[in-house]
Parts: structure tokens; sequence; C-alpha cells
């Protein structure tokens, strides 16, 4: 891990106000790691009233829409998650692709106008189990980020990537070391060849089933830089032994 952690919990549709209080005590231990950012993405309703009371992490929102208005039910445009108190915005989640039916264009254009607002941008990549098997996992997130990837000036120094592959999400398979490593360096070579310099500075997080149990392991992974993580963040207990691994990572 060579860059500055970063550890982002995604809460999905998960929270109401009375979990508040984890998001308090993540808040509080924060201060202990001043080396790690770290990042909460609670759902929609959650965002300004996490915002204004753990000022201690960065908040986020899970999506945005690609435009910055309109007339759009039920969606929340990139502009209003800033009004909110969010700082960066997660696009491109598998579950958003797959069950909302969103394409590589569509989450670019939703990761442009979350840079277009001033929000930073998680951006997800990840193949399933049968494209994996087929010897195609590499493949499928190269042309995932030449799809979803932004190309607007400056847009390097704000975005992330996370590497989720879909069939590890939620079902406690993970990826070897070995198998993460390869896929994160391939990432890093499509980011360079994509955004040149820039490309190197990306930091790129592993998300899939991450835990305390073996957030130790995956983040002394070669070229993962941090973590996207789901249930495990929905306790601060949890996920805070997720965040003190990081910190004993760059501490050690």
């Amino acid at each position: 891990m060579t860059a500055r952690p970063y550890i982002v919990g995604n809460w999905k549709m998960n929270g109401t106000r009375a979990m508040l209080a984890e998001a308090r005590a993540i808040g509080r231990a924060a201060a202990r790691f001043p080396g790690i950012d770290v990042g909460l993405a609670p759902p929609f309703t959650l965002l300004h009233a996490m915002a204004d009371e753990v000022p201690e992490i960065v908040v986020g929102g899970q999506d945005c829409h690609a435009s910055a208005g309109g007339a759009f039910t039920g969606d929340v445009s990139a502009p209003m998650l800033v009004d909110a108190g969010a700082r960066f915005c997660i696009v491109g989640h598998s579950e958003r692709r797959e069950f909302h039916g969103e394409d590589d264009a569509m989450v670019r254009r939703k990761a442009e106008a979350a840079l277009a607002a001033g929000l930073g941008v998680i951006l997800c990549v990840g193949e399933t189990g049968a494209e994996r098997d087929a010897g195609a996992a590499e493949a499928r997130v190269a042309a995932q980020l030449d799809g979803s990837l932004p190309r607007s000036e400056g847009a390097a120094a704000r975005l992330a990537i996370a590497y989720e592959p879909i069939w590890a999400i939620g079902t406690g398979r993970v990826p070897s070391g070995a198998e993460i490593t390869a896929m994160h360096r391939a990432i890093r070579a499509r980011l360079v060849a994509l955004h040149g310099e820039g490309g190197a500075a990306i930091r790129i997080l592993y998300g899939g089933s991450v835990n305390p149990a073996n957030a130790s392991e995956l983040l002394a992974t070669d070229e993962v830089d941090g973590a996207l993580v789901g249930g495990a963040s929905l306790s601060a207990d949890s996920f805070l032994a997720i965040v003190g691994a990081a910190n004993g990572l760059i501490a050690a």
C-alpha cells in the first residue's frame, strides 16, 4: 500500500436515523487514525444529518443522476448531493449495473456529472463469476474502464477505482491475493494508458466481502490502496477494525 489508504463504507439500502449513532462512533474514532481517509456512503435520507453530525469523516452519495436537475422522479442529482453535504459519489456499483440496467456510457455520464458538481468519484468495476471462470476477467474490467472512466481535465485527481468482483460481494468468497494483485495491476496499466501520469496516482480500492477477519491480509496485498466495505461498515466496531487494520499497515 503506497498511497494514503482510503476506507469507505457503503451502507446500501440500510439505515434509519437511529444508526447515526454508529456513524458518530466511527467519527469519534477516526481521529485516532489521521493517516487514513475514512468515508461513509449512507442512504440519501441520512446524508445531510450524517454530514452535519459527523464532520470527522468524508460523507458521500451511493449514486447520482447524470443530469443536474429535471423531471426525473425519485432521482438525486450531484448538485443535490453537494447541497446535502456530500463530498464524493459512488458510481457504477455492480448492483446499479445489474438491477438498474446501467451501462458503461451511463456510468461515465454520472461520473462526469459528479465531477462537474465538485464531488470526488469512486468508480466501480468488476467481473461476474462466469467471466472469471472463462478467463475474461481482466478483459471485462478493461472494457468497463474504457467505457466508464471520465476523461475530463483534472478528473484523475478526484477519482478512485473500486475493483469489486461481483461473485465476491456479500458471498464470503474472496479472490486470492495473487488474483487481486494481477487485477489491480491491470487496472493501473489501463489508468495510465487513459490518463497518463495522473493515472499512476489514482487509488484502487478492493471491494467484496471485506471484513475484520480478512482486512489486514487484503489491505496488505500488493497494489491495494484501500477498501470499499459493504455489510461490515454497518457496525462501528467492525468497520473501525478494518480502518485499524489499514492504520496498522502504514504504522508498521
